[in-house]
């Protein structure tokens, strides 16, 4: 429970001191991730840091695919 605390703790504050453009999909994907992370062998700052990698990489993706829709 303190893994998960802590790991809201770190996200939150790296959200609130990030520009908020470069970190869409990051707080979510920072969110499953440490959670994922804590119950699959208690690495929830890991699963944090690879989640917030892999939203805002789909962000970005999503992102370029609604650019290319709305220039057809």
């Amino acid at each position: 429970m303190r893994t998960i605390l802590a790991s809201v703790c770190l996200v939150l504050a790296l959200a609130l001191s990030a520009v908020p453009a470069s970190a869409k999909g990051c707080l979510k994907g920072a969110f499953v991730g440490g959670a994922v992370g804590h119950y699959a062998g208690h690495h929830g700052y890991l699963g944090a840091a690879v989640g917030c990698a892999v939203g805002h990489h789909r962000a970005a993706v999503r992102q370029r695919e609604m650019e290319r829709q709305n220039a057809h």
